[in-house]
């Protein structure tokens, strides 16, 4: 049995100065009830995104992604039982010559159980950093797009933006999604589990595409929807009634508008025979 294991946080933001030193940690936990101890071994990558829909990258080095080798783990070895946690700290030491902007790179936790040499991105969980280096750092960036569908033929109800960054350090987006329902008037988002907020990081010299499911709606109906944008000092609001109808739906509708129209061309024509036979 595959030994089950977390760490925390799965992202720390962090700002730097050049010439400094900066201590932090994350926390290994063995969550398994299988009884075996669970040997990790923590490494650390570079990190950088990968299109529009964001595809981590841990293996690309690049102008942004130099704090991978300004990071030194203090142990990154070890052994947890079943339940228990453990700190693993890490120091950044940052060059005099650092350039100004995000630098970002991931703190990768592996199995060690077959060989600590061998780091697989894709059987381990990481902590991404993202470090701001203070100097000349550019905040630019823009909405391009806020959607939301008029029609759709089933749920959940998809919205989505697009969201560029032109400057040299990570920036946050935050979008506040509210749903009512149209014929009821029950807000359906917010709701008391949401305050209808969400965070994304926007990594520098990106565009980043944003897709949110709504779910919790009617499968028929008319829902209004608004999603505001908030992103570097600037805002857009789009408000729409979303109609829900799916297909079966439909089909029905066209039947019973059939079977109606049908009935009523019968009653005309049973209506003229009458008058023919006076």
């Amino acid at each position: 049995m595959e030994n089950t294991f977390s760490i925390t946080p799965t992202n720390q933001m962090i700002n730097l100065k050049p010439g400094d030193k900066y201590t932090g940690s994350i926390t290994v936990i063995n969550s398994s009830n299988s009884g075996e101890d669970f040997h990790y071994f923590v490494s650390v990558l570079p990190y950088s995104v990968v299109g529009e829909k964001y595809e981590a990258d841990l293996s690309t080095m690049y102008d942004r992604t130099m704090i991978k080798d300004w990071i030194e783990i203090d142990s990154p070895t070890g052994t947890l039982e079943p339940g228990k946690s453990e700190e693993v700290n890490f120091t950044i030491t940052v060059p005099t010559s650092a350039p100004a902007g995000g630098q970002y790179a991931s703190i990768v936790v592996t199995d060690n159980n077959n060989d600590s040499s061998v780091v697989s991105s894709t059987l381990g969980i990481a902590s991404v950093l993202y470090a701001n280096v203070a100097g000349d750092t550019v905040y630019d960036g823009k909405i391009i797009e806020n959607n939301i569908p008029g029609f759709v033929m089933s749920t959940p109800v998809k919205v989505d933006s697009l969201i560029s960054n032109d400057g040299n350090v990570h920036m946050l987006a935050t979008t506040q999604v509210t749903i009512k329902n149209t014929l009821t008037g029950e807000n359906i988002l917010p709701s008391q589990q949401s305050d209808g907020y969400f965070n994304e990081i926007i990594m520098p010299g990106t565009t980043h595409r944003i897709e949110r499911d709504l779910t919790d709606l009617p499968i028929v109906g008319v829902v209004e929807v608004s999603q505001t944008i908030y992103y570097n000092g600037e805002s857009s609001v789009v408000n729409k009634n979303v109609i829900i109808c799916p297909v079966w739906f439909m089909v029905l509708v066209v039947v019973l508008l059939s079977g109606i129209v049908g009935g009523i061309i019968v009653a005309i024509k049973k209506h003229r025979r009458k008058k023919t036979n006076i």
